[in-house]
């Protein structure tokens, strides 16, 4: 039924407009990155092979031991980059100075007290420049009440400002930067017609190590075990700064520093979406597990459209976080019930109104109970893990539901099945929703490689992914998701907010593979394009706003940047 259903959305859309469509998508891909895709020139790829054969790199290292390359596998408590376009004078709470500087939210203790319920040792700073998370989703609300109609938040998963400058050494083939905004990628050169602006925010959750029943969706012992807070003197007062203690940013700090978590992805999108500080693994739900109200759900009660986009599985943690409600981030099905406007654990009697468009990965990843999927509870079904069949069909309007649905099909291009099932969503005024991935690895979408072959060189435990070519041709790019939702989202007039993730790069840098990072980095870049250019086709920069940022940092090191140029 499924397939059936994909083959006639692809028919009935003129074969010019979808082939005009994908094109457009490939070129932008195409334009990203200049450096030659040939095999001597794949010098990520080398080192990386080289990197992990050796667990010592003279680029750098991941972690906080220059001596081993695969020191550390998780986030760390980074400052994180926030590049916004649309914003220099666009007044108070819209433009980032009102976040920033002498008005940093860490120079009053008063402010930090509000953020996190309490003052974390030696946070508050008279000095402070940064802003905190909870102001990006400050800053879409001041946005919406300032009359901007359309609201982009482009969430690279996992990425820093160390992890992005790799990214602009291998495309400029040169180090250009050693601080600062920096360039080499889209979203660092471009200036929205002179409006664009940049800072860097704290990402530190409310706390770690809280525990929660997810059949109940209560929260056992509310404030965890370890609290939230940034203190610089440890961890720099930039983010490129090298830290006086590294080992604070991943929670082991050295005599006499405070102890600090460093976030989750639920924790940290939370804040983004709902301007909340909250636990790790707590979805839009405060510190106690009550449930808040997001952006996306403030702005479609007042009419708008509402999207998520995502590399990564549909009901991860971060497109998640754009409208789910939940006390664990791994109850992934009710997770994605939320977004479809289904009943869920947290709304059994009413359900949420739905997203207009949600499309993801998570495609092809089954498993059971007794396969560590007893965190999603005791309503978790059989099959797969982030949408059962029975929820995929009752959404379909082939059922009676409110969704034109594409799905990953055997034999047919990912890009054109999707396109074909946005232009039918369009031309009988439906929802659209979008499956993919690879079931073979946890869902996500083929990584892309520095070299855009998909051939990822291999990470920790010596292992890289390895795609087939159906593998490859059958998914669409985050670049053509992105333009199949804003097709959907912007066929009218209508205002919409969309949040788009890039999640590989955070996937990337688990791996500790400056490969994949790499090409991460730049396919979501591919996505910004694709923003930018639909606001200088339909919108302009005085009536839409588009924030580009991450969740969270990692622990990239980098000594050598200029080993990362082709010799």
């Amino acid at each position: 039924m499924r397939q059936s259903l994909v083959l006639a959305l692809i028919c009935c859309v003129a074969a010019g407009d979808a082939l005009a469509e994908e094109t457009a998508v490939k070129s932008i891909a195409a334009t990203s990155s200049e450096v030659p895709a040939t095999e001597a020139a794949d010098i990520p790829k080398q080192l990386q092979a080289k990197a992990i054969e050796d667990d010592k790199a003279e680029f750098g290292y991941w972690g906080t031991d220059p001596d081993e390359y695969t020191g550390w596998t998780s986030h760390s408590n980074r400052l994180i980059p926030v590049y916004t376009f649309g914003t220099k004078g666009g007044g108070d709470g819209v433009d980032i100075d009102s976040y920033t500087g002498p008005n940093s939210p860490y120079r009053s203790e008063a402010k930090v007290q509000a953020l996190y319920g309490y003052v974390p040792e030696k946070t508050v700073n008279a000095n402070a420049v940064w802003m905190d998370q909870t102001n990006i989703a400050d800053m879409q609300r001041a946005a919406a009440a300032a009359g901007r109609k359309y609201i982009f938040l482009v969430v690279f998963d996992g990425l820093d400002w160390q992890t992005t400058r790799a990214a602009a050494v291998w495309n400029q083939q040169k180090v250009t930067y050693t601080e600062g905004r920096g360039h080499g990628t889209h979203f660092q050169d471009y200036d929205a017609n002179r409006t664009t602006q940049f800072g860097f925010c704290v990402t530190s959750a409310h706390n770690e190590g809280t525990d929660v029943d997810v059949n109940a969706q209560t929260v056992e012992n509310p404030g965890g075990t370890i609290r939230g807070g940034y203190d610089a003197a440890s961890a720099g007062s930039s983010p490129w700064d090298i830290p006086h203690d590294p080992g604070y940013l991943i929670g082991k700090p050295s005599a006499g520093n405070p102890k600090h978590n460093y976030t989750d992805s639920s924790s940290s999108a939370t804040s983004m979406t709902a301007a909340i500080k909250t636990f790790n693994g707590g979805v839009n739900v405060d510190s106690n597990g009550t449930p808040v109200p997001t952006v996306a759900h403030e702005l479609q009660s007042k009419g708008w459209r509402v999207a998520a986009v995502s590399s990564v599985p549909i009901s991860h943690a971060t497109p998640a976080a754009a409208y789910a409600h939940n006390v664990s981030r791994d109850d992934y099905q009710d997770l994605t019930r939320d977004m479809l406007g289904l009943p869920s654990i947290q709304h059994p009697q009413t359900a949420l109104p739905g997203m207009d468009v949600v499309i993801g990965g998570g495609y092809g990843n089954t498993g059971d109970a007794k396969k560590g999927n007893a965190s999603q509870g005791t309503n978790f079904v059989e099959g797969n893990i982030y949408l059962t069949d029975a929820d995929l069909q009752n959404v379909s309007v082939d059922h009676g539901g409110q969704y034109v649905t594409a799905v990953r099909t055997a034999g047919h291009p990912g890009s054109q099945v999707l396109q074909a099932a946005a232009s039918a969503a369009v031309k009988s005024n439906h929802r659209l929703l979008g499956f993919f991935g690879n079931g073979q690895y946890n869902g996500h979408l083929p990584f892309a490689t520095a070299d855009r072959r998909y051939d990822p060189a291999p990470g920790v435990g010596k292992k890289g992914e390895t795609y087939s070519p159906a593998d490859v041709e059958e998914n669409p790019t985050l670049a053509e998701m992105t333009t199949a939702a804003l097709k959907v989202l912007g066929r009218d007039t209508t205002p919409f907010w969309i949040m788009v993730e890039c999640g590989d790069v955070d996937w990337a840098n688990h791996d500790d593979n400056i490969d994949t990072s790499i090409g991460a980095v730049n396919s979501g870049d591919d996505a910004v394009k694709v923003i930018t250019q639909w606001v200088e086709s339909h919108s302009n920069w005085n009536e839409s706003l588009l924030i580009v940022t991450a969740d969270h940092g990692h622990m990239l090191n980098l000594v050598k940047p200029e080993l990362l140029v082709q010799p």
